[in-house]
């Protein structure tokens, strides 16, 4: 089984991206369970979403404490919150964010640091800092767990309100090709 936690703010889509994740991995057979956690429900605040999935029968409905890969959508969010907390040894972060990974600062446990500038992807398509759909395509990257026709699939099977379809695509195909993935020393294979 393989657990994702989702980290993002209020209005920035990170249920939603729980969600497309989900039918995106639904649709390439597996068994998925996701989890939205609603805390303040007010733009801006931090919220969590939570994702398990595997390739047989899931029973298990808890909030998800130690997560195989943590995806922080918005890039300022780890200043309120501690998204490594509870993270297995040996996990993926898919970060939103401009920085190297030699400029951050990383728990010695992460194996790997998937880094996207998904604002600057968002601003180019949405002209807003809207980085869920991105960050997909920064998790498929970064993990090889799910496929980026899977995940324009699951798009094509959403309803969105504020941007159109084919923007969402483009985002998730961007946020694919412009990931860099680091394998951390400690931990490299």
């Amino acid at each position: 089984m393989h657990e994702v936690r989702i980290h993002g703010r209020g209005g920035q889509g990170a249920v939603m991206a729980s969600g497309i994740l989900a039918a995106a991995l639904v649709g390439e057979g597996r068994h998925v369970m996701a989890i939205p956690a609603f805390g303040f429900e007010r733009r801006g605040a931090p919220v969590v979403a939570f994702l398990r999935f595997d390739d047989r029968e899931i029973r298990r409905v808890t909030n998800i404490y130690a997560p195989d890969t943590v995806i922080v959508i918005d890039p300022t969010v780890a200043r309120s919150v501690d998204v490594f907390a509870g993270m297995k040894p040996g996990g993926t972060l898919v970060q939103s964010t401009k920085k190297a990974a030699a400029d951050m600062v990383l728990p010695s446990h992460l194996a790997r640091v998937a880094l996207c500038d998904a604002v600057g992807i968002a601003m180019a398509i949405f002209k807003r800092p809207i980085t869920n759909t991105i960050m997909l395509g920064a998790f498929a990257r970064a993990t090889g767990l799910v496929g980026i026709d899977s995940l324009v699939a699951a798009l094509e099977a959403t309803d969105f309100r504020d941007a159109g379809l084919k923007q969402n695509i483009e985002a998730v195909r961007r946020g694919f090709d412009e990931t860099i993935i680091t394998q951390l020393a400690a931990h490299a294979a």
